[in-house]
């Protein structure tokens, strides 16, 4: 039976071997972790890409997508604090679903971590670009700064950043705690900065209408913001760390998906209203009045006619926030915001792309992937080749393609995953009723039944192209799976400790703080 291959969860615990963790973390620590890791991505990319799609319905947007990764992230918790080992979902959907839907899962994380780094590089290039061109007066041509759907030849900013940490994870450099700490000190005084300054001159003229687009559009913008989320997982996957995680898990969690929406709807309302331009926030339109598409050249084109009369809308900036305040004539503050978004971005790139080594790692020790890309370098002790790997994934896909699409097609493996994880904690409170569980989901068939439904509402309001790619992404995977990790298998071979090799197990090695 193509299903019948379950890695038990004993099983996977043992390949593990993971040494106990000290429970030291407390609600407080895990809110504040969530915050650091879901702030700074798509609040400071994504934007323009929402006002175009909905307008001023952005706002509800952000409510919706925050909601479906509210109740995502209370099912991931408990499979979190039961298998506190590499590989997240996969590795969940191994021990309950079986291998092929884990194949298909750990495949899909691809799209959520690997893609997902090359849309906070592209974001990272517009933020650089704007600060070069209004604090410094150094501009990059656009044929250099874009990719082709831009109206450019290649986004070298992009290549360059997704580059330099590939570098840095091959050579071993991690970052500290404190540096982390920094970081998310700058992102929050920042957007605090830009709150307190666009809030008091909002004009509610500029939210008329509110849905330009509809409750599709809505539905739409939200299926993209949703990138803006993902970062939760590093409360979830702290529960084995954490004092009463059955208290302060879903404190950390819902505390800090809270903060960030409340957050996130004050940013989209200062961006709407701010400004003196009524139509401001409200999605471009070519002369006709027919609505745009985001990431299409059409849409480029007639940003530049805007701009040249000097009326250049949120949904044109390729920085939102800086174009904000500079459009309210706060300049220096502005490229302040830029500043921020340049120094906190390249941080997440980075960790995006430790996390699709760690399925990488996974899936490569459970024989699914050739054990040459889990090889470590023989001086910086990292497994290089897999990191150059996904370091040219990353490089690639940044180079040529925008941000939203690159977003789009993130959100499409991250949603199949979140639903799979969903499923699998519903599945195994019937498999595995007495086993420990260090966090439970309250109303577990209900919470996992509106996160599978809202990842599939999600999933179906992205647009065409970042529905059918992750489908035909999933072929291949299929393909791959049959002609090569199904015979190799370990599982299917009958092995179960796999390896005793500890740089195979990175949970167990020196860990990226």
């Amino acid at each position: 039976m193509i299903f019948g291959r379950v890695k038990s969860l004993d099983a996977i615990l043992a390949t593990a071997e993971k040494k106990g963790l000290h429970r030291s973390l407390g609600a407080f620590q895990l809110t504040m972790l969530g915050i650091g890791a879901v702030i700074g991505t798509g609040i400071f990319v994504l934007t323009s890409e929402a006002a175009q799609k909905a307008g001023p319905a952005m706002m509800l947007s952000f409510v919706l997508a925050g909601f479906v990764c509210a109740v995502a992230a209370l099912c991931y918790s408990e499979l979190a604090s039961m298998v506190p080992v590499a590989g997240s979902a996969y590795t969940y959907t191994y021990a309950v679903m079986g291998e092929l839907l884990a194949w298909m899962v750990g495949w899909a994380l691809v799209l959520e971590y690997a893609i997902g780094a090359s849309a906070v590089a592209v974001g990272w290039s517009g933020y650089l670009v704007g600060l070069l061109d209004n604090s410094l007066g150094i501009h990059i041509p656009d044929a250099l700064a874009n990719g082709p759907s831009a109206g450019g030849i290649v986004n070298l900013p992009a290549i360059v950043i997704a580059g330099l940490v590939t570098w840095l994870l091959v050579v071993g450099t991690t970052e500290s705690a404190r540096v982390n700490a920094a970081l998310v000190v700058i992102k929050v005084a920042a957007l605090t900065l830009f709150v307190a300054l666009s809030i008091p001159v909002i004009r509610m003229d500029h939210f008329q209408p509110l849905f330009p687009t509809g409750i599709g559009g809505m539905a739409g913008a939200a299926a993209s913001i949703f990138f803006a989320y993902v970062g939760f997982d590093a409360v979830s996957t702290a529960a084995e760390e954490t004092r009463d995680p059955q208290r302060n898990v879903p404190i950390g969690l819902i505390g800090s998906l809270v903060f960030c929406t409340i957050f996130y709807l004050l940013v989209a309302a200062g961006a709407i209203g701010a400004t003196d331009n009524v139509a401001f926030a409200q999605p471009v339109r070519d002369a006709a009045g027919t609505l745009l598409a985001p990431g299409t050249s059409q849409l480029t084109a007639r940003c530049a006619e805007l701009a040249g009369i000097g009326q250049e809308p949120l949904s044109c900036s390729r920085e939102a926030l800086a174009h904000v305040l500079r459009e309210n004539g706060w300049v220096k503050v502005g490229n302040l915001i830029g500043l921020a978004a340049f120094l906190a971005l390249p941080s997440v790139v980075l960790m995006m792309m430790f996390g699709q080594i760690r399925v990488f790692f996974a899936m490569a020790r459970d024989g699914l992937l050739p054990a040459k890309l889990a090889s470590i370098h023989p001086r910086f002790r990292t497994p290089h080749v897999m990191t150059i790997v996904t370091g040219l994934v990353v490089m690639l896909a940044a180079a040529f393609l925008p941000v939203g699409r690159l977003a789009d097609v993130s959100n499409g493996g991250t949603l199949f995953a979140f639903a799979m994880v969903a499923a699998s904690v519903m599945v195994l409170r019937r498999t595995d009723p007495t086993r420990h569980r260090p966090f439970r989901t309250p109303a577990v068939y209900v919470v996992g039944t509106l996160a599978v439904v809202g990842c599939v509402y999600l999933y179906y309001s992205l647009p065409m192209m970042a529905k059918v790619f992750p489908l035909i992404w999933g072929a291949g995977g299929l393909l791959i799976y049959f002609l090569y990790s199904r015979s190799r298998s370990h599982v299917g071979r009958g092995i179960v400790d796999v390896v005793d090799d500890p740089s195979m197990q990175p949970e167990t090695s020196r860990p990226l703080h």
